[in-house]
């Protein structure tokens, strides 16, 4: 390969000359272009996530029952599906017996809530109310039959789970339980 010499370069003359021709355009009446900064990012998807979790919300209605309050009572067994318990909370099983413990000491309401259950079995009963009472009659030390009862059913292999019941079913003064099918 050869080398260029340099002498061959081109002057600045040269280049003036191969300009001869050419002509300056007339200045523009058009308005420099304006350095804009660009936009804030904006998180696309957080604002679709953002909506779905509000669409999610506002798609199933709200259930006062799926609310706690301190006197309430609950109890969900291991195994106990999401549906069924809301079921449950919601009063949407079908009653199929009713114990009515007003009037009873501990101990007498103690022994019916064993003879209710035992009756159940024996008819394969799955859901059922028991009505414990406020407790308005009982001493200062609060609902005494209520708070027994709360104890009594969280030991019993035969119950799978229970809630306070909705208002027009006694709302904190009975509970509905669902049973475990006889073996």
């Amino acid at each position: 390969m050869k080398r260029a010499d340099p002498k061959d370069d081109d002057s600045p003359q040269d280049f003036r000359t191969a300009l001869a021709g050419v002509k300056r355009m007339p200045s523009s009446d058009r308005l420099p272009p304006v350095l804009k900064t660009p936009p804030l990012p904006f998180a696309r998807q957080q604002a679709l996530d953002d909506l779905a979790v509000m669409a999610e919300l506002l798609q199933e209605p709200m259930y006062p029952e799926d609310f706690e309050s301190g006197d309430t009572l609950t109890y969900r067994g291991e195994g106990i599906q999401d549906s069924v318990w809301k079921k449950l909370r919601r009063g949407q099983f079908r009653l199929q017996a009713e114990c009515d413990l007003h009037g009873l000491n501990r101990d007498d309401a103690r022994l019916e809530i064993v003879r209710f259950l035992a009756h159940c079995a024996d008819r394969d009963y799955r859901s059922v109310r028991i009505i414990h009472g406020k407790g308005n009659g009982s001493p200062n030390s609060g609902p005494v039959i209520k708070r027994a009862l709360d104890g009594w059913l969280r030991k019993r292999k035969d119950v799978l789970a229970f809630c306070s019941a909705r208002a027009h079913d006694g709302g904190t003064g009975a509970v509905y339980v669902l049973l475990r099918a006889p073996a």
